[in-house]
Order: structure tokens, then C-alpha cells, then sequence
């Protein structure tokens, strides 16, 4: 029992990283933008189906497919930020945004449904099916290599958000948008561009998550009520605060399934619960986490 407990904490800390790689954009587009971008988990679904176009037909592997559905997917954020969210203005704009982001949602996933249909897919390669030997048990590669992806991908936009001159202006814009405004600040491009980097690691996330789960058309929605949570308990906003929820939520249930599999999703919601009665702003959050 006490293996299968240290395997379940092992594979909760190697999945939360993948969450969190696709949490975090989405708790980035709410830091900058102030809203909640509710396509996130069916673009998410969307990075996993061009990496099985890409491995089936053009036999390209998983993660060198990466150099070309990370720019895709920024480019597919920029263009839907440019044709849908930044004309709403307005004091009923984080309503509208929802509304926008959903019928989004809704858009990709009829066209995802119309060429591959509901059948379940699920991407394959060498690693995704060879384990390693870790303690006295195994662990499939791929939650290995998906994990120091994921990590690696989050460090990376740490530093974009707290080395660089682009970074200094997404925090600007995150804690005064009409003070970045008055110092020169574009606030209009860094909305754009953030919105990009945050749809553009759901190619990552999509990868490792196709490669780990079998995935449909309609798999989306489980995967952002699950981000939602997540971004919620480690504080809206707050990257920091959506690497270690991702971490605690995932292991949680992991831990729980041993003994209860059909009680694991709730107990998954039930921590959000309990967290927020005792913290309501998150782990990392503030009381207002931008301001107006």
C-alpha cells in the first residue's frame, strides 16, 4: 500500500505540471485581459489534434511537432483576441467575453467534430508506451517527459513575465491598465500578445495531454471546469499560485483514487472548497487582483 501511495503522489506531481502548463495560460489572458477565456480547454483539445495530424500523416514525432503548433496556436490566440475580444468594451465586457469565448469553443469543436468524428483518439509514439523502473515500480516515460516540458515551458514564461521589457509591461497592464496607459504602455498589443502566449501552450498541454488520455471532440469541457478550479485556488492571475494548485489538486485526486476511483473527481472539488473557506482569495491571490 505504501508503494501505491508514493506512485499516486509520483504521478500527481508529474500530471499537476502538464496543469499547470495549461493553467497557467489561462490564469495569464485573466491577469492581463480580465477575463476568463472559457475556449481554453477545447483549444487544448485542439493542440492534442494537431499533434496526431501531424505524427499520422506526416510522421513527424510529438515533440518536434511542438516547433510548429506552439506558433500555430499563438497565432490562433492573436487572431481570435484581434476578431472577437478586443472590439468589446463596455462595463458588460467580462460577460460579453464569455459568451464570445464560449460560441469560440463551440466553433472549433464542430469543426473538429467534422473531420475526425466522436471517436476516441489518443497519440502514440516509442515513449509513450516504454515505462522506466523508479523506486519498485514503473512510470511511463511520458509523464517524464511531459512534466520537464511543462516545467520547462512554465520557466520560460516566468522569465518573459519578470526578465524582459515585454514582461515589465504585462505586469503593468495586470496591476493598472489605465496607469500603463499614461507611461506609453501598449496596452492593446500587450493584450494581444499575451492572449497569444496563453492559447499558444495549449499546444504543449494538448500534446502530453493526447499522449497520456484518449481524447474526443468533447473533451474540452471536463478539462476546463478542471483548469477553472485550478486557477481559482492558486489565486486568479497568479502564475505561481497555478503551478503549485495544479500540483496540489492533481495529487490529491491521485492519491484518493486508490482508495475511492469514482469519489476522486469530487474529492478534486470538495479541496477547492475547503481551501476557499479558509483562504478565499487563493493560495497566491489578492483582494483585487487588478486594478480598476
Amino acid at each position: 500500500m505504501t508503494q501505491e501511495i508514493l506512485r499516486a503522489i509520483i504521478v500527481g506531481i508529474l500530471v499537476g505540471g502538464v496543469y499547470a502548463l495549461m493553467a497557467v495560460g489561462l490564469t495569464l489572458i485573466f491577469g492581463v485581459l480580465d477575463i476568463i477565456n472559457i475556449a481554453q480547454g477545447v483549444l487544448v483539445i485542439l493542440g492534442a489534434y494537431l499533434s496526431y495530424a501531424l505524427s499520422t500523416k506526416a510522421h513527424i514525432d510529438l515533440f518536434v511537432g511542438l516547433l510548429i503548433t506552439i506558433p500555430a496556436m499563438f497565432a490562433l490566440g492573436v487572431v481570435i483576441h484581434w476578431a472577437f475580444i478586443r472590439r468589446l468594451r463596455g462595463t458588460e465586457r467580462t460577460a460579453m467575453t464569455l459568451l464570445v469565448t464560449y460560441a469560440v469553443a463551440l466553433i472549433i469543436e464542430g469543426i473538429l467534430y467534422k473531420i475526425y468524428g466522436a471517436d476516441n483518439l489518443a497519440l502514440s509514439a516509442s515513449y509513450t508506451a516504454t515505462s522506466v523502473h523508479v523506486f519498485s515500480f514503473y512510470l511511463p516515460w511520458i509523464y517524464i517527459d511531459g512534466f520537464i516540458l511543462a516545467i520547462g515551458l512554465v520557466a520560460v514564461i516566468y522569465a518573459l513575465l519578470y526578465r524582459t521589457k515585454f514582461g515589465r509591461s504585462v505586469r503593468a497592464t495586470m496591476q493598472d491598465e489605465t496607469a500603463a496607459r499614461l507611461v506609453g504602455i501598449d496596452v492593446n498589443r500587450v493584450a494581444a500578445l499575451t492572449f497569444g502566449i496563453g492559447v499558444a501552450v495549449t499546444a504543449a498541454g494538448g500534446m502530453v495531454y493526447g499522449a497520456t488520455n484518449a481524447f474526443n471532440t468533447n473533451s474540452g469541457y471536463d478539462l476546463i471546469s478542471r483548469l477553472l478550479a485550478i486557477i481559482i485556488l492558486g489565486g486568479m492571475g497568479s502564475v505561481g499560485g497555478a503551478l503549485v494548485s495544479s500540483v496540489f489538486m492533481i495529487t490529491v485526486e491521485s492519491v484518493v483514487t486508490i482508495w475511492y476511483p469514482d469519489w476522486a473527481i469530487v474529492v478534486f472539488y470538495a479541496a477547492l472548497v475547503v481551501v476557499l473557506i479558509a483562504r478565499p482569495t487563493g493560495f497566491f491571490g489578492r483582494k483585487e487582483v487588478r486594478a480598476q
